[in-house]
Parts: C-alpha cells; structure tokens; sequence
C-alpha cells in the first residue's frame, strides 16, 4: 500500500520528509524559510494542525494531523508546491555555489521516476507513524526537539532556529 494512503485517519501522525540523496538544502536560510512559509500557509488554509516540527539541513520532521481533508492529500501538495518553489529558487540565486551540483543531482534522480518531468527534490517515502496516543506523540514531540542536538548543531533544543522547541519559531504549534 502507498505511503500516502496510510495517513488518513483522524490522529495526528509523525512525517518524515527527507530531501532525495540526502542533499543539504536548508543549510541556507533562503530555502528554510520557504519551508516555514508553507508550513504556516498550510496551517492557515489548509487545516494543517502542527504540535511540533524540525527543519534539519535535508529532511523535516513534523507530528502533525488535518482537520478537514486528507493528511495524505496535503503531503502530496505540500512536497509538490516546495519542490518546484526551492527548484525555482536555487536556479534563479545567483549566490547559490553549489547550483550546479544540486540541479544535476535533482535530475539525475528523476530520470528513473515517471512523474519528474526534470527534477526530483524530495524521496518518495515520508515514513508516516500514526500516533494513537498521548504518550507516542510526546515520544515523538521529544524526538523532534532533540534532533539537533543529537546531530550535534546545538546544546538545547530551544537554540535551534528552524524548529518548534524555540520560543521564536515563526511556526507556532498546537499544545498536546
């Protein structure tokens, strides 16, 4: 069965979206913040409810569930719209030295994929974890919040700029 049709139920679920080959794109913040914008702009129109997320340098982490829709129909769009949006934006940055390589690994992955026209930004796979309970959706909350730490990017959760742990994410997050 496809990923995507895994995460429609009603509880909130643990995403894993993971930039293909792993590639560090939002190490700059020109990329970051654009994946924050369609964080925020899918909790205003798209009944996304976030309780927590992590933007890491190739992947994002989210516990997260839909009020009205399919979760499955929001990864969808959200991966297709912030594919094409960072793609965009790393053709047209004339500072981006490492333009290149990205573009011909984004390509290089799609040639095997039927539905990639010419890129391919994020994996298939989104490893979606339906959370049936209080205490796994704090286990994964806590897990998100120390990813940074354990990748050793900071020493406490709430320093780390791209993620629900700091007090001044511009992603504000439901309580559990």
């Amino acid at each position: 069965m496809s990923e995507l049709r895994k995460a429609n139920t009603d509880h909130a679920y643990f995403l894993t979206m993971t930039v293909i080959g792993w590639i560090d794109v939002f190490n700059r913040p020109i990329y970051a913040e654009e994946i924050l914008k369609s964080l925020q702009f899918s909790q205003q129109r798209k009944s996304l409810e976030i309780y927590a997320y992590v933007l890491m340098s190739n992947h994002l982490h989210l516990v997260c569930r839909r009020r009205e829709g399919l979760l499955s129909e929001w990864i969808r769009d959200f991966k297709s719209f912030t594919a094409k949006t960072i793609i965009q934006l790393i053709e047209q940055n004339p500072l981006e030295s490492r333009k290149d390589w990205m573009l011909r690994l984004f390509e290089y992955h799609a040639r095997h994929q039927q539905q990639h026209a010419t890129y391919m930004f994020w994996q298939k796979t989104n490893h979606p974890v339906e959370l049936s309970s209080a205490f796994l959706v704090r286990q994964k909350i806590d897990y998100i919040h120390l990813n940074p730490v354990r990748a050793g990017v900071v020493y406490e959760p709430y320093h780390y700029v791209y993620s629900s742990a700091n007090p001044a994410s511009t992603v504000k997050v439901l309580l559990v």
